[in-house]
């Protein structure tokens, strides 16, 4: 059996800043319109007004400072609310297999790899442009990369999923060389005319290459060890899918994009992942003494703080827990790998870390990692 490792990572990332300035601007403008436009409604009281946000609220719920998008003028006007993606041709590339492909790229570069000689690419990301074809076959044909690909989804999780998925089939050798690829289009199905969401998330795209130790051309992390857990819940849920114009759910329902119940999901994730994690280095006979990095989805800055806390038994030092949440928001899957990849080259030999994402399911994946 090969021992998989990390040889590569890129990241995509879009041209488009949104601060947290101009998004409050844009959003208070819209609630300014809508308690406007339903004032009579909200003074007989059968609807509440639209409260402002502000820069200060955000950071203080988040820690997020900004974030990258594909389409910001859409996002920001009052009047619309959402990014202007115009629909492609068939036979233009997918915009998720465009970003995928750049992110991918830049990872075979750092592994000094070609293309063809990967045989597994996984697109693993929380929403998907189209069912089907697969958006990973489009990346390996866009590549010409060889083998099989597939798409899958576990929502926050995906990227640590798609991992432990491609070590495995390395380990028992039906793929020798492969690339987990993580575009997530986040604006896209967020509510930016939510107070209590519209921060949330960014665009972005990850790719890790994953192939043999031995073959590795240079630096590499070894993956030591991977897991996965899921416990169903409904306190993130995203209900947007082809069976809406069977249910007569057509019209634009805010039920029918990312929702979550912030409360329960601070305080059941954190103890399911901070449990996870210490599960899952003693079962490998690491303690908390050996970790030097942990790279942590980039959800909430404060989860983040309190897992690395949990797992540390202190609290991080600088560097120890590098979050990038203040710059690209939440991304979804690619958070961690985003961490990763900027936050790892520093690392020496025998170095030990954790890469864990989590969320909607809820779900749980952990990879540990050697410098090697």
């Amino acid at each position: 059996m090969s021992q998989p490792a990390i040889t590569g990572s890129g990241v995509f990332t879009p041209a488009e800043v949104i601060t947290n300035d101009e998004l409050v601007a844009a959003f208070n403008a819209y609630a300014d319109r809508w308690n406007e436009s339903h004032a009579d409604a909200i003074a007989a009281g059968e609807v509440e007004a639209k409260p402002h946000s502000s820069s200060e609220f955000i950071v203080q719920a988040s820690g997020i400072e900004q974030r990258y998008v594909l389409d910001k003028s859409g996002v920001l006007d009052p009047d619309r609310m959402y990014p202007s993606l115009p629909p492609r041709p068939d036979d233009a590339p997918s915009i998720m297999a465009e970003m995928g492909v750049d992110a991918a790229r830049q990872a075979l570069a750092q592994a000094g790899r070609s293309a063809d000689e990967v045989d597994l690419v996984i697109c693993a990301a929380s929403n998907h442009e189209r069912p089907y074809p697969a958006v990973a076959i489009e990346i390996q044909q866009i590549l010409g990369a060889g083998g099989f690909a597939f798409d899958m989804n576990v929502a926050c999780s995906s990227a640590t999923f798609g991992i432990q998925a491609a070590a495995d089939m390395i380990r028992g050798g039906s793929a020798r060389r492969a690339l987990v690829i993580s575009p997530e289009i986040c604006s896209g199905h967020l509510e930016w005319r939510d107070r209590d969401c519209h921060f949330i998330f960014g665009d972005v795209a990850t790719a890790v290459l994953i192939e043999p130790a031995e073959d590795a051309k240079g630096a590499r992390f070894d993956i030591v060890s991977s897991r996965c857990a899921t416990q169903y819940s409904n306190n993130i849920r995203n209900n947007h899918g082809f069976l809406r114009p069977v249910h007569d759910q057509m019209e634009d329902r805010r039920d029918m994009r990312f929702m979550q119940n912030g409360r329960k999901v601070f305080k059941e994730v954190l103890p399911l992942v901070s449990a996870h994690i210490a599960g899952h280095m003693g079962d490998e006979g690491w303690q908390a003494g050996d970790l030097k990095r942990l790279w942590l989805h980039q959800a909430n800055k404060a989860m983040n703080d309190f897992i690395g806390k949990k797992v540390l038994g202190r609290d991080p030092e600088a560097g120890e827990q590098p979050n990038i949440l203040q710059d690209y928001a939440n991304t979804s899957s690619a958070g961690s790998i985003i961490a990763f990849a900027q936050n790892s080259d520093d690392l020496a030999p025998g170095d030990r870390g954790v890469i864990c994402s989590f969320g909607a399911g809820y779900s749980v994946g952990s990879v540990l990692v050697q410098r090697a």
